[in-house]
């Protein structure tokens, strides 16, 4: 349901409601996943200036669209950081405004690459903060930890399914059925 709501955008910007326990709320906050609850289970929400450091930062590996820097981005903290397009695509165009990277149209999609004035932007703000934006937050969260650790699982086994013989294969199968028992004891041992 869409109604029309008095904000900072105009007098009638839409706000998407729904009916929760009887009464309608908008949606967003806590309970869609990017509240309180997240910021606790995936290590916090960047700072302006930590969006703007690491889309400087990734974009000096590889040019990209918003959706791609944002999966990079989580990527590359471990799933500490999971950016909002509400973060990423304003600050790509005042990057853009501020000429540190300019976009092209590729395949329907707009891309971004960085520019000399953005990649001594990116070396200054890198030297500032002693090494690349995410590294902290993967050692910091926890959570970041188990979801890098889950990913690397993952890769292992894909690499047995395509490489291993049928011996290896059913191995491998023992040893994740394993683990995911010893998982299941962690929880019952509260």
């Amino acid at each position: 349901m869409t109604w029309m709501n008095s904000g900072p955008e105009g007098p009638e910007t839409p706000v998407h409601r729904r009916r929760m326990g009887g009464r309608m709320r908008e949606r967003g906050g806590p309970w869609r996943g990017h509240g309180a609850w997240e910021a606790h289970r995936f290590g916090g929400r960047m700072r302006r200036g930590q969006v703007r450091t690491a889309l400087l930062a990734l974009l000096t590996e590889a040019p990209g669209h918003g959706y791609e820097l944002m999966q990079r981005l989580e990527a590359q903290s471990g799933g500490a950081w999971r950016p909002s397009p509400g973060s990423i695509y304003p600050t790509l165009q005042q990057l853009e405004d501020e000429g540190l990277v300019r976009s092209t149209e590729r395949d329907g999609k707009r891309t971004f690459e960085i520019t000399d004035a953005g990649r001594e932007e990116a070396t200054r703000r890198a030297e500032e903060a002693g090494g690349d934006p995410w590294a902290g937050a993967r050692a910091a969260s926890a959570y970041g930890q188990l979801r890098e650790a889950i990913g690397t699982l993952m890769q292992a086994g894909r690499q047995i399914a395509r490489a291993g013989d049928e011996a290896q294969v059913q191995r491998a199968t023992e040893i994740v059925r394993e683990a995911r028992k010893q998982l299941y004891g962690l929880l019952a041992e509260d």
